[in-house]
């Protein structure tokens, strides 16, 4: 039996965990396309690293173009977890791995004009979440275990590594 490999994209991806003064985070909800079916699902912050780019400027330029929010990429600090699996879409398989930063922010405005138009029309609405929001959630929450995560770095808990979490998708098989 010959099997046909199709070329799958790596595609990292660097995400910011954004904790206000209340302990809550900011999560969007936006339409998840990866699957046969789409839903929604809430999500952090951040996006696709671009070519010559470090994950902490990535991060940096994703807060602008998506909140409009300005941060020096230093100001990130190390990564505090990660994800990684295979998802596919329109039949072209990717494997992504997300990385996650914390940061915490005072006063900050939602201000979407930077998004490009698949951000704005994937995105459905901006929400400040408690962990106990984020364990209770009846939609999808990515990553998966987000909230204990969150609970463990707001109680001082920085991991000496990051922390790996579960992929949200079943893996897609990248061979055909």
């Amino acid at each position: 039996m010959i099997s046909l490999m199709r070329e799958v994209i790596f595609r990292p991806t660097a995400r910011v965990l954004l904790v206000d003064d209340h302990d809550r985070l900011l999560v969007y909800r936006g339409l998840l396309l990866q699957v046969e079916d789409p839903f929604y699902a809430w999500f952090t912050p951040g996006g696709g690293v671009d070519s010559g780019e470090s994950l902490q400027q990535a991060a940096a330029r994703e807060l602008a173009e998506e909140l409009g929010y300005a941060v020096a990429p230093e100001a990130l600090g190390p990564v505090v977890a990660t994800s990684s699996g295979t998802w596919s879409l329109r039949g072209q398989a990717f494997r992504s791995m997300d990385s996650y930063f914390l940061l915490r922010v005072s006063g900050l405005r939602v201000d979407t004009s930077g998004m490009d138009d698949e951000e704005r029309r994937a995105t459905d609405r901006f929400a400040w979440w408690t962990v106990s929001q984020l364990e209770s959630a009846e939609e999808m929450v990515v990553p998966v275990g987000l909230g204990t995560l969150l609970e463990g770095l707001l109680s001082g808990n920085s991991p000496t590594r990051p922390v790996a979490l579960p992929w949200h998708l079943p893996s897609a098989d990248p061979v055909g």
